[in-house]
């Protein structure tokens, strides 16, 4: 459907907000993509970006509708797994299940095949299954070394499956797997490695020490305020103004400036 040049501008504007705040500020693009909607409710793309927009804000019964009117006006399958999701988010598992084995999915490209596999094992882990998570995301796809943009989240989903069945050493493989083949930082992996490793990440510098330091000064200010030796004084105010020095050297973050 074609829209007049001013009203397609104003359409685009909004969908390239959405596009721009989605995973940092969804609920910023939610609000985009509801102007978006009211301005072209008829064009599939803007359903499309709707129905993101929502599912990014667990908006999970709205995100459905609109993946299903997005649907029919593409006549595509693309949006399956995610349809899929919606099911699951809605408490509804077992229809996510369903839809998992209908014959949209053998017309989806390897990417979506890969999320349809991803979301049936989500439903397995939502009904208690975790065998049966486990064999299903067990695919070509996962023992294939090569790396793809699914096979991050793919192998993590694979150790966190594993991990909840108990099976830890597997588990520990696996995010080591996911981590590997993790570019742009998608998962949680190295978090969980070590997590698993029992290793605990401290802060060097920590904001209460330089509060103590501070706190500690003004006691020894307030001290050489009472003294009554003026050598006491002026032996005071050089040791307080060199800890001053060393206390302005420490930024707010604890880093030496």
């Amino acid at each position: 459907m074609s829209l007049p040049k001013g009203l397609a501008e104003d359409v685009s504007r909004n969908l390239v907000m959405v596009a721009q705040l989605i995973d940092d500020e969804p609920e910023k693009a939610y609000e985009y993509s509801r102007v978006a909607l009211r301005l072209a409710s008829r064009v599939a793309a803007v359903r499309e970006a709707a129905g993101f927009a929502a599912y990014a804000t667990q908006k999970y019964s709205e995100a459905l509708a609109e993946f299903r009117a997005a649907r029919r006006m593409s006549g595509g399958v693309e949006l399956w797994p995610v349809m899929a999701d919606c099911e699951r988010g809605l408490g509804r598992p077992e229809r996510a299940l369903a839809m998992a084995g209908e014959p949209e999915v053998q017309k989806l490209d390897k990417a979506g095949q890969v999320e349809m596999r991803l979301v049936a094992a989500g439903a397995r882990r939502d009904l208690g299954q975790l065998d049966a998570a486990i064999v299903t995301l067990q695919s070509p796809e996962l023992a294939s070394g090569a790396v793809h943009p699914w096979t991050a989240r793919l192998r993590y989903a694979y150790a966190d499956a594993l991990l909840a069945a108990g099976r830890e050493s597997e588990a520990r493989d696996w995010f080591a797997k996911a981590l590997e083949s993790d570019k742009d930082g998608v998962t949680d992996a190295s978090d969980r490695l070590a997590e698993l490793d029992g290793i605990e990440f401290v802060d060097a510098f920590d904001d209460s020490d330089d509060e103590d330091d501070v706190e500690d000064i003004e006691d020894e200010v307030e001290d050489v305020e009472d003294a009554d030796d003026v050598e006491d004084v002026e032996g005071g105010v050089v040791d307080v103004a060199d800890d001053v020095d060393d206390v302005e050297d420490v930024d707010v973050d604890g880093d030496d400036r």
